[in-house]
């Protein structure tokens, strides 16, 4: 594939279901060689946009290419460049961990053996223990084995750490980095900010079907404010007066306020005069930048793990 072509590019995509309209004209892309992490809550499109790339779904309008191929035209030969994990993972129960995953390569032409084995043991993973006698997270690592010990080119991860304890997500976090090293590309949902912030370069943000900001992260939270906590030699309620200063909370010789890039040198320079005795700067965050779209309405979804698409790996692998 032309490295100019992008691993995933949707353009004006909607889809409805009866009188509910779940997508209504989402733009989403991800580059090829990169990371890009894709957030927002449950019902905001997300999982519908994930079945339309696994060719599951056919969009109403829009378009959609992944690897330069159309999903719901091309399912059965991209199936063989992708991975898919989701975050409810469901095995056939009569087979072991191994044998799931020695099926689910050999969807994509094979495994590589020596890297299923170090997967294995990274997830302290026994392969050959039946299915119905895993835990949700060691389903999970199966999924992820299979995936990861793949030569997919495109990666695609719909709440890949549900289940996993702290070690795990920190071997996942590893494994991501060097799919991303070996130039292949990811895009990653997750309700997990911390996940998101340490492995994307890029995030796209939607709502009610529809993309609310896009682009890298750094960039992203240049359009943002930064949080100051200063504490002062006198009342901290002489920072009224002090352009840029935004968003003011005086207590006392303390103070908390919000000031923007352009001001921030300035803003430096006057508290300069007050012999400030600490201060702490703190960007913004990503979990901020995503609130900004959802407000109070969004943060109960956006605090906890989502249920992924739902579809199980036994289903992606006997899709179309």
């Amino acid at each position: 594939m032309s490295p100019n072509i992008p691993a995933v590019e949707v353009t004006g995509l909607r889809k409805r279901f009866g009188t509910t309209t779940a997508l209504a004209g989402l733009d989403l892309q991800v580059e090829q060689g990169t990371v890009a992490g894709f957030l927002g809550p449950n019902g905001s499109g997300k999982s519908t946009t994930i079945r339309i790339l696994l060719g599951l779904l056919r969009a109403d309008g829009g378009s959609a290419t992944l690897l330069g191929g159309v999903p719901w035209r091309d399912a059965v030969e991209l199936h063989r460049r992708i991975a898919y994990v989701p975050g409810d993972v469901s095995l056939w129960p009569n087979l072991t961990g191994g044998q799931a995953i020695d099926i689910l390569a050999r969807l994509r032409g094979g495994v590589d053996t020596a890297q299923r084995d170090e997967l294995l043991a990274r997830f302290e993973l026994d392969p050959s223990k039946k299915a119905r006698s895993y835990s949700k997270g060691n389903r999970q690592k199966v999924a992820l084995v299979a995936g990861l010990a793949s030569s997919a080119e495109l990666l695609i991860l719909d709440e890949p750490t549900s289940g996993l304890d702290p070690l795990m997500e920190q071997v996942f976090t590893d494994c991501i980095r060097e799919v991303k090293g070996q130039g292949r590309s990811v895009l990653l949902s997750s309700h997990i900010f911390a996940e998101v912030e340490k492995l994307c370069d890029t995030v796209t943000i939607i709502r009610d079907g529809r993309t609310v900001e896009a682009g890298r992260l750094d960039e992203l939270r240049h359009l943002h404010r930064t949080t100051v906590s200063v504490t002062l030699d006198r009342e901290a309620t002489v920072l009224a007066g002090v352009p840029g200063i935004n968003d003011l909370a005086a207590d006392g010789n303390r103070a908390t306020f919000t000031v923007g890039e352009e001001a921030l040198g300035g803003v430096l320079a006057a508290i300069a005069a007050y012999a400030p005795r600490t201060l702490v700067s703190s960007p913004p965050s990503l979990e901020e930048l995503f609130l900004r779209h959802y407000g109070a309405a969004g943060a109960p979804a956006a605090a906890g793990k989502g249920s992924g698409t739902g579809t199980t790996a036994a289903q992606t692998a006997g899709a179309r």
